[in-house]
């Protein structure tokens, strides 16, 4: 039986005009270009209690260290005071769990990796196959060209 590679991209911000969920809809849409099955799912959909420790956890592990997913910038990490070396990985899932906002997005899971795609191309880098054809980013830039080719990059 062939093994059919399908790709979930989830995004959980609570704002209609969401970055995070447009990268997790246009790495969904890089996919399903190169043939490969792949869905959108947004968190806000679901209770509050769906995206549990476990989920998490593992999502986190596969990525090695769950410190380098943590969201700075407007959120309560300097009041929790997170850059602290001595919170366990255990502890900094929990406070993510807590507060969500923590959680650095998207975060894509392939066959090949489980990565942070922020920059949205990063995707590209863990896809099953290559990018077939053209490919801009979600303000324009073109990254890969129609060849199939990346853009700018040596």
């Amino acid at each position: 039986m062939a093994h059919t590679t399908r790709l979930l991209f989830v995004a959980g911000a609570a704002r209609a005009g969401s970055y995070n969920k447009r990268l997790a809809r246009l790495g969904a849409e890089i996919a399903n270009a190169n043939g490969i099955h792949s869905a959108f799912a947004d968190l806000g959909d679901y209770p509050d209690d769906a995206f549990d420790y476990v989920i998490l956890s593992q999502t986190l592990q596969a990525m090695g260290v769950p410190r380098e997913v943590l969201r700075q910038k407007g959120t309560p990490y300097d009041e929790l005071g997170l850059g602290d070396p001595k919170w366990t990985d255990a502890q900094l899932i929990d406070f993510m769990l807590q507060h969500p906002i923590l959680i650095n997005r998207p975060i894509v899971v392939t066959p090949l990796a489980t990565r942070l795609c922020r920059p949205s191309e990063l995707v590209l880098d863990i896809l099953p196959r290559p990018q077939q054809g053209a490919f801009a980013k979600e303000d324009g830039e073109a990254v890969i060209d129609a060849k199939g080719q990346r853009v700018g990059k040596s």
